[in-house]
């Protein structure tokens, strides 16, 4: 319906919606990150043990993305200042765009491609989704310049299945006196008692620390240490910081019946986005479950775990 709407304005001496757009692309391009340039970038992860440590590779990938997502981000609002001047020619995209900005909405093609593929990551409002960028750019930096984080924001990632593969591939190399091979490595999980990252002040000795995931269809206790049903009206509840570590097939299986009993644990699954499909389906979690409500109670709820909410 919006579509249909008459676009004019400022006939009466108000300010147009081309210079409401224009003043908002040039409050955007101050608080755009630097550029990561990539001998710098790299110089820097040589530093943090070189391109031989999987996490270190995972971060390499992700910054080359997140550089062209600032590059699609700055030129495009450059050229979009330009065409509300009248200096370039008003394209379809930088229309979309300004129509976009206008409504707070995030422009389709800093979402997506042009095939349609994610380029980017998707959140409602154009907002939360610079926010994010502002959040993302702070995770690598800190990480370039600082060292590994004591835990990672799993939200913050293009692909957060890559990472959790590399802490795999790290905790495998660690057991090689073991023989430990990749293909029987799974993930083990366990709640910590921090609620917020903040509280981590170390790494743990083997696998990571991820915060940002939020729970769906249920609610952590943590004077309990297991599910319980969600507050009325209470969509999403936040999940304590998340230990995540790779353990042999075999151990793991021992372990999960020491740990959670016969019942066993609620294989929780972990999202990206709320749309749960394959496509955005990231690992399984393993949360602990009372007696009187059971790992089937919490399917039958279609509980998980969403990184964006």
């Amino acid at each position: 319906l919006g579509e249909t709407q008459p676009k004019g304005g400022g006939s009466d001496g108000g300010v147009s919606r081309e210079d409401i757009v224009c003043e908002k692309a040039s409050e955007l391009l101050k608080r755009l990150p630097e550029d990561y340039v990539e001998d710098d970038y790299k110089a820097k992860i040589r530093k943090l043990g070189g391109m031989a440590i999987p996490m270190n590779i995972f971060l390499f990938q992700e910054i080359q993305r997140f550089q062209n997502v600032i590059s699609k981000v700055r030129f495009t609002l450059t050229q979009l200042q330009l065409a509300i001047k009248g200096e370039v020619v008003m394209t379809a995209e930088l229309q979309e765009t300004l129509d976009s900005m206008f409504d707070a909405r995030v422009p389709h093609y800093w979402e997506n491609t042009l095939t349609g593929d994610e380029f980017s990551w998707r959140l409602p409002t154009l907002g939360l989704w610079f926010s994010s960028l502002l959040n993302r750019d702070n995770q690598y930096r800190t990480w370039l310049n600082g060292g590994r984080p004591n835990s990672f924001w799993l939200t913050g990632f293009f692909n957060p299945n890559g990472c959790l593969t590399a802490m795999k591939q790290e905790v495998t190399r660690k057991h090689k006196s073991q023989k430990w091979a990749l293909n029987d490595v799974i993930y083990h999980t366990e709640v910590t008692n921090f609620e917020r990252v903040e509280q981590v002040k170390a790494p743990p000795d083997e696998g990571i620390y991820i915060h940002g995931l939020s729970l769906d269809g249920a609610a952590w206790s943590r004077a309990e240490g297991n599910l319980v049903e969600s507050a009325p009206k209470t969509l999403f509840s936040p999940l304590p910081v998340l230990y995540v570590t790779g353990n042999e097939r075999r151990a793991e299986e021992k372990s999960k019946k020491e740990q959670f009993g016969s019942a066993g644990p609620y294989e929780c699954p972990v999202y990206k986005y709320a749309c749960r499909t394959d496509r955005y389906f990231i690992f399984y979690a393993n949360l602990k479950c009372n007696d009187e409500k059971p790992p089937n109670h919490w399917c039958l709820r279609g509980t998980s775990l969403l990184c964006n909410t």
